[in-house]
């Protein structure tokens, strides 16, 4: 099959791996329609992660074209979103909710499973990780198929970071980061009855976006300037909840910074944190919580919303190609011309 390899820094070509076989009773193999460049594929485009041999992408939805002995609950000819990781659905974890963390789970484009910017994956414990969506790939319009795409990662992110927050009716909320998924947490948490969201951003089509999804106060600060700046605008009250969907010094500090006392964090920008401390949550009495988001805990209700049309989180893909010009993909996002890049892709 064709699929995007690393070759090196800034450099990703497509190759060819081996077809992906049923490995163990549980596995299914899907057919990719669509899969897409997560900000955290940048990491190895860029050289600060080294990837292994083989796909990569964590991010695909796609057509069941075969399943295990031991699958029961989607079939050949499904037509299913697959989270970023894969679960077993049996494990603690797994069973409270949290199944990003499943014991015997992984993630998608790492190990010994290839990733969703390719034709096909295999699927492993496909019971517990794909989710069904009714009717078949031609039913959908593109912009459908593009948000069913933004809920195996990055949507899923963006409402685990107000989850976490515990947003709620009438709350003041900001977010730091206007990547898809702090565009995505504006979304859900408007979607959780917040009924003020300031998005961080400086950045004229990404504030379009977050003007869509409900934002409704836009600060271009950075940094100190940025904490003033919240302040000001909430009468030195402070946000109820802070949103961090970056994960560097100076985005926790922020969100340490406007978040009132009492205030939660959401924090699901992955930590690269080296100088931040723990002091300046305490004296304010702010909790923080967050993490890898449970995508499979969240897709079935989000895709509900999709179907009513009711959100349409495929916004943020604002640059499409396919598969064969897969580094024009990387290239848009690591030059910061695309919020986020769809592939489509076909066989």
């Amino acid at each position: 099959m064709k699929a995007a390899i690393f070759k090196g820094r800034n450099t990703i070509e497509v190759g060819e791996r081996p077809d992906p076989q049923i490995q163990e009773p549980t596995d299914a193999v899907v057919r990719v329609v669509r899969g897409c460049v997560c900000g955290s594929d940048l990491w190895y485009y860029r050289g600060i992660n080294q990837h292994k041999v083989g796909s990569i992408g964590h991010e695909y939805i796609g057509v069941i074209e075969a399943v295990g002995a031991d699958v029961t609950t989607v079939a050949v000819g499904d037509f299913v979103i697959a989270p970023f990781t894969y679960n077993d659905g049996t494990c603690p974890a797994c069973r409270d909710g949290f199944q990003s963390n499943c014991v015997h789970g992984g993630a998608f484009g790492n190990g010994d499973v290839d990733g969703g910017q390719g034709e096909t994956v295999r699927a492993p414990f496909a019971d517990a990780t794909l989710v069904k969506v009714p009717g078949t790939e031609g039913d959908f319009t593109d912009e459908q198929l593009a948000s069913f795409t933004a809920l195996s990662d990055v949507m899923c992110t963006g409402y685990h970071a107000a989850v976490s927050a515990g947003v709620k009716e009438g709350d003041t909320v900001a977010v730091v980061g206007d990547g898809a998924v702090g565009l995505s947490a504006v979304l859900a948490a408007r979607m959780l009855g917040a009924s003020r969201v300031i998005a961080l951003s400086r950045n004229p089509a990404r504030q379009v976006v977050a003007k869509e999804f409900g934002a409704t106060d836009i600060v271009e600060a950075r940094g100190d300037d940025a904490v003033q700046e919240v302040l000001r605008v909430t009468d030195d009250a402070g946000v109820d909840a802070a949103l961090e969907c970056v994960g560097t010094d100076q985005s926790i500090q922020t969100c340490a910074g406007i978040v009132r006392a009492g205030g939660m964090i959401g924090a699901v920008g992955v930590p690269l944190y080296e100088e931040f401390e723990y002091q300046t949550l305490f004296w304010k009495n702010v909790g923080i919580k967050g993490g890898v988001a449970p995508a499979r805990q969240y897709i079935p209700e989000l895709l509900e919303d999709v179907l009513a049309g009711r959100i349409n989180p495929g916004r943020v893909f604002d640059f499409t190609t396919d598969l064969d010009h897969v580094a024009d993909a990387y290239a848009a996002m690591d030059e910061r011309r695309a919020i986020k890049s769809l592939l489509t892709i076909t066989r």
